[in-house]
């Protein structure tokens, strides 16, 4: 089986096979050192139903997913030439092969998608968009915060990670001093806006 394995014919699946080894490493040793994130979004608007059938919902990190279906895509391979060679005693070329092996192997790993989503519940990326460190209160780091004179502020996010950032007063009279802090209510590209901690407006709510 090994020989064959190596042979032109089984050549496809066996790059599937070592590429999945590969990638296969990469996620362990992203897990264990806490600093790779596996996810993707890779969604596209309208095409929502097709991607969750194929089990690419954003529930199951992408990296896993494509390790399922290039194990998929070899086990589907291998079944294929194996029974064709048992049956007409020599495999099929290596392009009909892969066409079989891509229908065999894709229908497959739809149901091993969803079968790994299922066991993974507690997935969550540590990964945010900018938009989530609003609402949260940042502390000026050095300078005054005016109008017009944006101070860098640091802003812990819900994942324990500090951010630093740029920050202007909400107000146009409002000025916001090194070691204070102030929430963060609207932001414009890279440069958020914020309540300083007296205001009266965030006193009041």
């Amino acid at each position: 089986m090994l020989a064959n394995f190596l042979t032109p014919a089984y050549l496809p699946f066996a790059i599937a096979f070592f590429v999945m080894i590969g990638i296969g490493l990469i996620e362990a040793v992203g897990l264990g050192l806490g600093h790779l994130d596996l996810s993707a979004d890779v969604s596209v608007d309208g095409h929502h139903g097709v991607l969750d059938w194929l089990g690419l919902s954003g529930e199951l990190p992408i990296l896993i997913w494509l390790t399922s279906l290039l194990g998929c895509f070899t086990l589907a391979g291998v079944a294929i030439q194996q029974s064709v060679s048992t049956f007409f005693g020599a495999p099929l070329t290596w392009p009909l092969a892969c066409v079989g092996a891509l229908i065999g192997g894709g229908l497959l790993n739809v149901g091993a998608a969803h079968g790994l989503a299922r066991i993974m519940p507690g997935y969550e990326s540590s990964v945010i968009s900018t938009d989530d460190l609003l609402r949260r209160r940042g502390t000026i780091l050095e300078g005054t915060a005016r109008r017009g004179a944006p101070a860098r502020a640091k802003v812990v996010d819900h994942h324990g990670q500090a951010h630093i950032i740029m920050v202007e007063p909400h107000d146009d009279t409002t000025v916001i001093r090194a070691g204070e802090r102030a929430l963060l209510v609207r932001r414009e590209g890279r440069l958020f806006f914020a309540l300083a901690e007296d205001d009266s407006l965030l006193q009041s709510i």
